[in-house]
C-alpha cells in the first residue's frame, strides 16, 4: 500500500500542470508613424541662361558673370559694344520651410570642335523653401579663354542639384 501511496504521490507531481510565476511575461501595443514630405523638384527658368556675352580673345583671359548677372574681364578680353551678360536661373519646389542645399558643376561651351570650358557658382550654397514651398537661386560662372579661339557662337550646358539638408 505504501507503494502505491508514494506512486500516486510521484505519479500527481509530475501530472500538475506548470504555472508561470506571476510576472514572468507581458504584452503591450506600440506605435507608429510615418510622414511623407514632398519631393524637392528643381525647375529650370524657361529663357534664362548663363550668358557671357560677346566679346574678343585677345590673348586669352576670362569673363566672369556674377550671380547677380554682372559681367567682367581679365586678362586681354574685350567686351564689344551691345554686350550684355546674364546670370541663369531656377526655382525650387518641395516641402514647407525644409532646408536645401544647391551645388552646381562646371561645363562647357563648344563650337564646332573647339570646347571653352567654364566654372559655375550659385548664389547661395543653400536655402529654405517658403512657407509656399517655393524658393530660387541664380547661377553665374567664369569662361576661361586661351587666346586661340576661332571666332562663332558657343553654346554648352551644366548641372545644378538641389538637395534636402
Amino acid at each position: 500500500m505504501k507503494k502505491i501511496i508514494l506512486a500516486s504521490a510521484i505519479a500527481l507531481v509530475s501530472a500538475s500542470p506548470a504555472f508561470a510565476a506571476s510576472g514572468n511575461s507581458s504584452t503591450a501595443t506600440g506605435s507608429a508613424t510615418a510622414t511623407i514630405v514632398e519631393p524637392i523638384v528643381l525647375t529650370h527658368t524657361p529663357g534664362a541662361s548663363l550668358g557671357f556675352g560677346r566679346f574678343t580673345t585677345g590673348t586669352g583671359g576670362s569673363v566672369t558673370v556674377s550671380a547677380a548677372g554682372v559681367g567682367s574681364i581679365g586678362g586681354d578680353v574685350a567686351f564689344v559694344p551691345g554686350s550684355s551678360n546674364s546670370a541663369d536661373a531656377f526655382t525650387v519646389t518641395g516641402d514647407t520651410g525644409r532646408a536645401f542645399s544647391i551645388a552646381t558643376t562646371g561645363g562647357n561651351v563648344s563650337a564646332g570642335a573647339t570646347n571653352i570650358a567654364f566654372t559655375t557658382s550659385a548664389s547661395a550654397a543653400n536655402g529654405t523653401l517658403s512657407g509656399a514651398g517655393t524658393a530660387s537661386f541664380t547661377v553665374g560662372g567664369t569662361l576661361t579663354l586661351a587666346g586661340t579661339e576661332a571666332a562663332g557662337a558657343y553654346t554648352g550646358s551644366y548641372s545644378a542639384t538641389v538637395t534636402y539638408n
